[in-house]
This record gives structure tokens, sequence and C-alpha cells, in this order.
């Protein structure tokens, strides 16, 4: 397969696949969504340390060690203090974080966490690379408006 790799964790058969090259596009557009949504910190004023906080505590929930390397490296290098790296994880029982920082960091964790049922493993055979990059950015794209959607509480007639 080209652009994957074979999944080694929790026992998948789908392999994992480097989005950035199987949909080239569709990863630009991300790039860009997160450059907004950054813009719109640093707009609405918010610390660069607590951004990076967001983006680790979101990170640690997803189980992502490629972010969380980056977004603890650049906390780091914004300032950020290694003991309040060290309870991150479990801010919420430390004195460590501003009301700000708290609430944010609830923010993330609540929409970064929403029950979704356990459903079968897909056939991976039924998919090429292309297809699978391409259902694999559509539920990127659909979780990123739903959970826009889900946290403005948009209303629904």
């Amino acid at each position: 397969m080209t652009g994957a790799v074979p999944a080694t964790s929790r026992g998948s058969i789908v392999t994992h696949l480097y989005l950035n090259t199987t949909q080239p596009a569709a990863y630009k557009a991300l790039e860009g969504l997160s450059g907004e949504a950054h813009a719109a910190c640093a707009a609405a004023g918010l610390d660069p340390l607590l951004v990076e906080l967001v983006n680790i505590r979101v990170s640690q929930l997803n189980g992502c060690a490629f972010c969380l390397r980056m977004h603890t490296r650049d906390a780091l290098a914004h300032g950020e203090t290694t003991d309040r790296l060290a309870v991150v994880a479990a801010w919420w029982e430390s004195q460590y974080f501003t009301p700000v920082e708290r609430a944010a960091l609830a923010l993330a964790e609540q929409i970064t966490t929403m029950a979704v049922p356990e459903r079968p493993q897909p056939d991976r055979d039924a998919l090429t690379d292309e297809q699978a990059g391409a259902v694999s950015w559509l539920a990127v794209t659909i979780n990123a408006w739903n959970r826009v959607a889900i946290t403005s509480h948009y209303p629904v007639h």
C-alpha cells in the first residue's frame, strides 16, 4: 500500500495511512483550518501557553504521541514549566492552573470525549488507498464540523 504503514496497536486490521500524501489537498485545507483556529485564539486574547496546554490535553485524550511530543516541546519553548506539564493530565487535581486555563481544559475535554458506541472493524480490502484516504478525510472533516455544531449549539428545526 502506498502511503500506508501497518497498524500495530489496539489490534486494528486497518492500516495507518499518511493522509498528507494520500489526499494532500484535504491535508492542506485542515492546515488552513488549524491556522484559522490559532488565529482565533490569538484574536480572542488567549495566551499561547494555554493553546499548547489544550493541544497537549486533547492529544493525551486521543493518545497521539506525535502531537504530544510536538506540543510539549512548543510549550517548553514558550516558557511552560515542567511542573505544570507533569500534571496537565490531572489538571483538576492541581492548583497550578488559572480559572481560564481550567475552563479551557474542561471545554476541550468535553468536545474531545464525545461517546461513540463500539463498532466492528471494517473490511480493509474493500477500499483502495485513495478511497480509504478520502473516507478518512471525510470522517476527519465531519468530526470537526460535528464538534463545531455541537459546541455552538446550533438550533435544529
